[in-house]
């Protein structure tokens, strides 16, 4: 697994830095500077206490943590959140809670999302009139399957 030299400025002392919890970790934890209070289906936007200096040709990319949203049913709003090289703001969490009956409370220190730093490529887009061919071609959503059929095969069952 390769390194990457990240700055980071601690914008509250008493909280800790991100951090991968065990060795080969894809996601460094990050935590809530404060309380939260998210009734059911509300979101918030939750500071982390830090902010980073990225080097050209990396991202910061914010994700959920699986353990939350299987317990407690709360996500990222945009999983994944994008930190560009270039911000330099604090990085903050737009949490939702996807529970239908309840409140879910977070306090402070926390963790609540994931930070994986990934190296990316700038695009150079090309204008053409047509796009070359492709197995899938144009088919959108739902387009390759990935559903089990439980009970009959018969397509209304299946959705089709």
């Amino acid at each position: 697994m390769g390194e990457v030299d990240v700055l980071i400025q601690r914008l509250d002392a008493a909280l800790p830095l991100p951090a991968y919890a065990h060795p080969g970790d894809a996601g460094a934890d990050l935590v809530a500077a404060e309380d939260v209070e998210l009734p059911p289906g509300e979101r918030a936007v939750v500071p982390t206490g830090v902010a980073i200096a990225l080097p050209c040709g990396y991202a910061a990319f914010i994700h959920p943590r699986s353990g939350l949203g299987a317990r407690l049913g709360v996500t990222i709003v945009n999983a994944p959140g994008t930190v560009d090289a270039g911000y330099r703001g604090e990085i903050k969490v737009t949490l939702l809670n996807t529970d239908k009956r309840d409140t879910v409370r977070l306090r402070r220190g926390d963790r609540i999302a994931q930070m994986v730093v990934q190296r990316v490529e700038r695009a150079v887009f090309h204008e053409v009139t047509a796009l070359p061919g492709a197995a899938r071609g144009t088919d959108g959503f739902g387009s390759t399957g990935g559903f089990a059929v439980q009970g009959s095969t018969d397509q209304k069952t299946r959705g089709a």
